[in-house]
């Protein structure tokens, strides 16, 4: 099953967040099948997510974790307030 979720990197006490799409029976740190987007929570919350790829994987039955949801709502919402 693929779940998209954040995937943290960084180093100590400097987090930065990628959105992946990943096979959930692996490793957590274990092979990303694609990158969907980033999230820093130290500029000021900025992140970039991929919402056409987002709902591709969506509309093939990849799960989303709760806190990667949040963040692409926020990155739709964006979207159609440009618009």
């Amino acid at each position: 099953m693929v779940r998209i979720r954040l995937e943290r990197r960084g180093k100590r006490g400097r987090p930065f967040y990628r959105l992946v799409a990943v096979d959930s029976r692996r490793a957590p740190g274990g092979y990303v099948l694609e990158v969907l987007g980033y999230y820093d929570p130290l500029r000021d919350g900025e992140f970039k997510v991929k919402t056409e790829r987002v709902q591709e994987w969506l509309d093939k039955g990849a799960q989303i974790t709760p806190r990667a949801k949040s963040i692409v709502n926020l990155a739709r919402n964006r979207e159609v307030n440009h618009a």
